[in-house]
């Protein structure tokens, strides 16, 4: 912010206070945190989260105020009684509009790197245990899909692309300044991912920034590698009068789509027709199982689904005296899963509190506390393990749910659904605290020394029990297993900022500073099995009992720094160079080092374009830099391991103790790098009423962490080196426009869309992923690439499947599969419209995807040409099967040639969509003569709505659990779709 000031005569004091408000001059809507200050006078105030004020002036009337507000034109005002209402006009141009960038801030006119800004408060309302799902078509370049259906289960994101195989492609979460953990302590069926992120309530977030660039996250060395995203929470404000928040919404969710199955009649007369084209003997007739068409129907699904059912309350406290601020909240949320027995619940608590010491020093502390419990449950498993779809959805549909007593029955080595929606018992509790505390000196007026401690600590419990109702429980006569976690993290950081303008031209900023970290990770894992009765369910009754621990820990150690210069506005250059230190490496690569330079020019400010009154702005924005990687390989990536608790028997009497070697020693480790190039463009059209962002980027990773497979005579199966090359290249466009701004009626229309194309330059041999090897990457293809056999088509006389003949032999063999397609995306991105209207108010974003391919798994399976009878599902898309000569379709004949192969790519789909992302309408109720209420607004919430997709199955963003191997993307196999929902709100300000 900035303040227009001139001397004035002061005039004497009195105790005078004056009230009133400060609002946008076309809406009227209040606009919290514009700075108020008389002329001449150093004392200011700020208004509350409603648009109001009170200060306690000390003048007589009349005087001059200078009221200020970030995007706003700066307004003098006389003030000659109280109360007033202050109305600021817009300042489209928006260009001293503060950016939180690595360390401090910027106005956005002054950034070099690619940073985009997210207001909260248009996504918050989005029924997502995690904030950044909610992220999801609001920025250009940054692809994001909760996908699973599952509450509180982690996120897929990727900020322009992916870059690594072994290492994370996750961007950096840092809340107030902390570095935040977002990866899963799920371990207990550790396919069941989840998201600590989604510990944090939304509701405490004031902005959210994403730095994508080189020059934007070099900052944050090898830590930054994949995208930064930075949240800022509330804080009180100085000099402001208590204000409470009140905050609360219900809200129903339901599954969009079933899976579409045959009916009881249909799954019989498939399996006679493919019984009849194979020569076999008829098994449903009237002597055996009954008549095709006597078969009856039993839907299982039913039984599994639910309307979930969404509740939130939040209550917050926020204010400040002249030396000390204050923000306090206390949220509860529960989140019921589309599939029963799923669910998420969270309770927090937070207190962020700012204090000046002196007028030179300050201190403050952040701080989250918060219990989240999530009931999961397990949607997919390998025969009776307790799977959810596979209970529900696998088992034919002619086949009992009950018997005649009402006794659940169990078919195709799966549970029964309704044994397992009521007898099931699996939960996991976390207890979460993320805080820190900092201190700040102002050593000099232009520099300020700052420290910081901060720490992210969770308390991670899984408790699970299998009863003998129950296949997994049956086969151990009761089955428990409980997990302990805890993690902890802390960063301890120290930075110098000097900031100078010398000559009223040129404006430096120095800043210096060193960064020391420390994870410490364990884990007690305890089983039981063989229990007296289901009444018994603590490992301690069990029989038979197991026990594992361990832990894991690691260090880094950095030193960074950044100069910035800019001459009168127009040219402006920034460096940045970071070492980073980590203990995964040994000491003759430990210290990785990593720069960054950039530019800008702002062309609107040159004296040829002075006259031109449509360009408002206009900046070219160019920068290279090389960031690091060595999250996600071990903690003791570079040492020779071995483990104890491996014991061999005494004579065959006794077990005696006994170690092996666990992981091959390789001391030239070293860093995975990435190098990133960027050109972008700024315009602005019509005061920027238009503006419009554009960049290109282009991404190289060498040095790629990746296991390396050796001789199997060796006594191990691969091991950790440097070696592969991965590309990343595209562009990102956002327009933002201001449609139409008038006293009762405004419109806003934000729109992004990006491309990225990822590629394997270098690797030394193909690597396969998931069972029957669907993925397979290889050099010269994408990650997340699929190899199959290529279905061409169906022949129209035979009915038979065409597959490419790759190799030319004449005969179909595995040596003719081949990688057909990946599962990026060829552009995406958002669409959002905000209109206002009186006191009503308008949200609605569409988001987008096109040229994406999904492997539908669940298709597969229940298109096998009835072969397997009783023994699978059959879908009704294979009603569209071949019968006849002429027949035009891409469902084969059903015989046995054309089911025995099931890596066929015609499973592998166009999964591009458009789907009605948020839909919200708001009614903020007039109080203008009451005394306790400042505001009010009602309003009501859609999500997901609507979806236009070629796809076939129940969701095309949906995605496999498969734990930490984030190598398996774009496959979907028995996961509950994203819900739709309704909800309904209040916001109350007291």
């Amino acid at each position: 912010m900035s303040f227009s000031l001139t001397a004035q005569e002061t005039r004497p004091l009195i105790n005078s206070t004056l009230d009133g408000a400060v609002v946008d001059a076309a809406t009227k809507e209040p606009l919290a945190g514009a700075s108020l200050q008389i002329q001449g006078v150093t004392h200011s105030t700020k208004t509350n989260n409603q648009g109001k004020f009170q200060f306690i002036t000390g003048q007589r009337f009349p005087y001059t105020l200078v009221v200020t507000y970030v995007g706003y034109k700066t307004k003098e005002v006389v003030a000659s009684g109280s109360p007033i209402t202050i109305e600021l006009e817009p300042d489209a141009t928006g260009l001293d509009e503060v950016v939180v960038v690595g360390y401090g801030e910027q106005r956005k006119g002054n950034l070099v790197g690619s940073v985009a800004k997210v207001n909260p408060a248009t996504i918050k309302t989005i029924p997502e245990a995690s904030f950044d799902t909610q992220l999801q078509g609001n920025v250009a370049g940054v692809q994001i899909s909760g996908g699973t259906g599952i509450p509180g289960s982690n996120t897929f994101i990727r900020v322009r692309g992916a870059t690594s195989i072994n290492s994370s492609n996750d961007p950096l979460y840092i809340i107030d300044g902390i570095f935040v953990n977002s990866t899963s302590l799920q371990s207990i069926e550790a396919d069941r991912n989840t998201s600590p992120l989604a510990d944090l309530s939304p509701e405490d977030i004031e902005t959210i920034e994403v730095l994508k660039d080189a020059a934007a996250i070099s900052i944050y060395g090898s830590r930054g590698a994949n995208g930064v995203i930075i949240v800022s929470t509330k804080r009180g404000k100085f000099d402001q009068k208590p204000t409470i928040n009140v905050n609360t919404s219900q809200g129903l969710g339901w599954a969009p789509k079933k899976w579409d199955l045959t009916t009881g009649p249909e799954h019989a007369m498939l399996v006679e027709e493919y019984r009849a084209n194979e020569g076999l003997t008829p098994v449903f007739t009237a002597d055996t199982r009954g008549l095709p068409e006597d078969q009856p129907t039993y839907d299982r699904q039913a039984i599994l689904n639910q309307t979930a059912h969404y509740q939130n309350y939040g209550v917050s406290l926020n204010g400040g005296s002249q030396n000390t601020s204050y923000y306090l909240s206390v949220n509860h949320s529960e989140q019921e899963g589309i599939w029963k027995t799923m669910g998420f619940n969270r309770s927090g608590f937070k207190v962020n509190v700012d204090q000046k010491i002196t007028d030179r020093i300050r201190v403050g502390t952040t701080n989250t506390l918060s219990r989240s419990i999530r009931n999961i449950g397990r949607a997919v498993g390998s025969g009776g393990t307790g799977a959810l779809y596979q209970a529900t959805v696998d088992i034919p549909t002619y086949l009992p749910i009950f018997d005649g007593e009402g006794k659940p029955l169990r078919w195709v080595n799966f549970d029964n659904v309704y044994s397992l929606v009521t007898e099931t018992d699996n939960s996991a509790i976390s207890n979460h605290y993320i805080g820190n505390i900092y201190g700040e000196v102002d050593i000099l007026p232009m520099l300020r020394f700052k420290s910081t401690f901060s720490l992210d600590y969770n308390n991670y419990e899984e408790n699970e029990y299998w009863n003998t109702s129950l296949l997994r429980g049956l086969a151990n006569n009761g089955e428990a297993t409980r997990s302990y976690t805890t993690s902890n993290y802390w960063v301890n950081e120290q930075t110098l900022d000097y900031n100078t303008t010398i000559a009223d031209k040129h404006n430096v900023g120095i800043l210096v500073g060193n960064h020391i970290e420390g994870t410490l990770i364990t884990n007690t894992f305890a089983k039981g099995t063989n229990f007296p009765n289901n009444s018994y369910t603590l490992i301690s009754a069990a029989a038979n009992q197991t026990v594992d621990e361990s832990w894991r820990k690691n260090a880094l150690v950095s030193f960074f720094s950044r100069v910035q210069y800019n001459f009168e506005g127009k040219y402006l250059l920034e460096a940045t160079f970071r070492a980073d230190g980590s203990s995964k490496f040994s000491k003759k690569n430990r210290w990785g080092y990593f720069p960054a330079i950039g530019g800008a020019w702002r062309i609107s400010d040159e004296p040829f374009l002075a006259g031109n009154t449509a360009i408002s702005n206009l900046k070219l924005r160019m920068s290279y830099g090389i960031a690091g990687n060595q999250n996600g390989i071990g903690d003791f990536a570079y040492r020779g391991l071995w483990g104890a608790g491996q014991g061999y028997p005494d004579n065959g009497t006794a077990e005696l103790p006994g170690t092996a070697p666990l992981q091959l020693a390789n001391p030239d480790l070293r860093w995975e790098k990435t190098s990133q190039f960027n050109v972008g463009l700024d315009f602005g059209l019509w005061n920027n009423r238009l503006s419009i962002e554009a960049n290109y980027y282009r991404k190289y990773t060498t040095d790629a962490l990746l296991q390396i497979s050796v001789p199997n005579y060796i006594g191990f199966s691969s091991y950790l080196s440097n070696y592969g090359e991965i590309s990343n290249r595209g562009f990102e466009l956002s327009i933002n426009s201001q449609n139409i701004r008038k006293k009762d009626f405004t419109w806003s229309t934000s729109f992004n869309v990006a491309q990225n194309k990822n590629r394997i330059e270098v690797l030394p041999s193909p690597m396969s992923f998931e069972d029957r090897s669907f993925l397979r990457i290889e050099q010269g293809v994408a990650l997340y690439s699929y190899w199959l056999y290529n279905f061409q088509g169906v022949d129209r006389e035979t009915g038979d499947m065409i597959l490419e003949d790759v190799n030319g032999d004449g005969e179909i063999t595995p040596a003719d599969r081949k990688v057909v397609g990946d599962a990026w995306p060829k552009f995406f991105g958002g669409l959002t419209n905000n209109l206002t209207y009186k006191q009503f108010d308008f949200n609605v974003q569409f988001t987008f995807s096109y040229g994406n391919r999904l492997w539908n798994h669940n298709r597969m399976l229940g298109e096998q040409g009835g072969r397997l009878d009783a023994n699978r599902v059959i879908f009704a898309s294979q009603l569209d099967r071949w019968q006849e000569p002429g027949d035009i379709t891409d469902v084969p004949r059903l015989t046995l040639n054309n089911y025995s192969r099931q890596e066929v790519s015609r499973f592998f789909e166009d999964a591009s969509f458009l789907r009605l992302r948020t839909l919200t309408v708001g009614y903020t109720i007039p109080l203008k003569n009451s005394r306790v209420i400042d505001r009010l607004r009602l309003y009501v919430v859609g999500t997901n709505l609507w979806i236009t997709t070629p796809y076939t199955g129940a969701d095309p963003e949906t995605r496999i659990e498969r734990g930490e191997n984030q190598n398996i993307q774009g496959y979907d196999f028995a996961s509950p779709p994203t819900p739709r929902t309704v909800q309904f709100g209040v916001n109350l300000t007291l």
